[in-house]
């Protein structure tokens, strides 16, 4: 199969139209058979419940060439179900997780032109997203829903390697105690843009948000988990009801266990215990983990000893082993790479 003429090495992360996108509509109580389509366009009332409410959320993906040759997706019967859980916790008709690993395997395969090869640092990025398009003016869900999913090739996320970040710590809260801070819903996103535009603005790339009934205890920033290294070489991820579970994350912890022989563990961690640590890290889909090398309270500032030249030692490890079984070179736990088969 001849790839499209893309300057590979130069994509940004951005979007890019690809050939065909898969769509299925819930109407009348069911989900059809689903199709793709050449259309990238959507046409729906101007009273549609997504419009009004915001009745939508999302998953985010990725397809990769291996070292040798194949085309695979990292984990996707994950984002199946947080995308199932997200849409029951929006009053949503969720998707059937066995059909969402279906349309994955179809859309890649249709677009498979626009996979990047091996070794280019880019890959095929895979946005499922689903939204109530029937009219709605009461506050209520809609009756009517549509799935879709489409592709578009990115590049890095960091261009020239991955230098650590400056962040820092929010007035703002991310998500309520009992609110939808665990699924991936685009309210949560929304609500977000604020602070970081504002932290922009201010020179930081992120923000760290504390839990917001007590704000003593570190959450996540707007889009990705935190990770932190102890000075004893130990992995700590936050836990919470209220922050997304990263697939990333819950990789991760495994790799430092079954494959660094690190001791692991997801606990609350306390803000005031930031400062104890060696390394920073946040994780998500773009970039697996943006290194922090600095974050700012107020005009305090916490310096990691892992510095603000490269990432930190063990997130370095963490990173590359992660990376490796996704590309190929280190051999996967059962069921983590999903090939796509042309």
């Amino acid at each position: 199969m001849e790839k499209k003429d893309i300057d590979w090495s130069n994509l940004g992360f951005g979007y890019h139209k690809t050939d065909k996108r898969y769509v299925s509509n819930y109407v009348n109580g069911a989900w059809d058979n689903g199709a793709l389509t050449d259309d990238d366009t959507i046409t729906m009332s101007e009273c549609a419940g997504v419009l009004q409410y915001a009745q939508t959320c999302f998953e985010g993906l990725k397809a990769y060439t291996t070292e040798d040759g194949r085309i695979v997706t990292f984990r996707p019967d994950l984002n199946a179900a947080r995308m199932y859980d997200s849409a029951k916790r929006l009053e949503m008709p969720a998707f059937p997780k066995e059909r969402f690993v279906e349309a994955v395997e179809q859309v890649v395969k249709a677009n498979a032109a626009y996979v990047p090869p091996y070794g280019s640092g880019a890959t095929l990025y895979i946005r499922p997203y689903m939204f109530g398009i029937s009219p709605v003016i009461g506050v209520k869900p809609a009756e009517d829903y549509q799935f879709r999913m489409f592709t578009t090739p990115v590049g890095p996320y960091f261009k020239g390697g991955a230098k650590p970040i400056t962040i820092k710590v929010s007035d703002f809260d991310r998500a309520a105690p009992n609110g939808t801070g665990h699924i991936k819903a685009g309210l949560n996103y929304a609500m977000s843009l604020h602070a970081i535009v504002t932290a922009h603005q201010e020179g930081f790339d992120e923000n760290m948000y504390l839990d917001p009934k007590t704000r003593t205890k570190v959450e996540e920033t707007g889009g990705a988990n935190f990770l932190f290294v102890t000075k004893d070489g130990k992995v700590v991820t936050p836990k919470s009801g209220s922050i997304l579970p990263s697939i990333t994350r819950r990789s991760l912890v495994y790799v430092a266990k079954e494959y660094l022989g690190l001791e692991a563990e997801e606990r609350e961690v306390y803000f005031d215990e930031v400062k104890d640590f060696a390394e920073c890290g946040l994780c998500g889909t773009a970039a697996v983990i943006s290194p922090v090398g600095k974050i700012v309270d107020h005009g305090k500032e916490i310096c990691f000893p892992s510095g603000m030249e490269e990432m930190g030692e063990i997130t370095k490890k963490l990173y590359e082993t992660l990376t490796g079984i996704q590309m190929g070179r280190i051999e996967a736990p059962e069921g983590w790479v999903h090939e796509i088969k042309l």
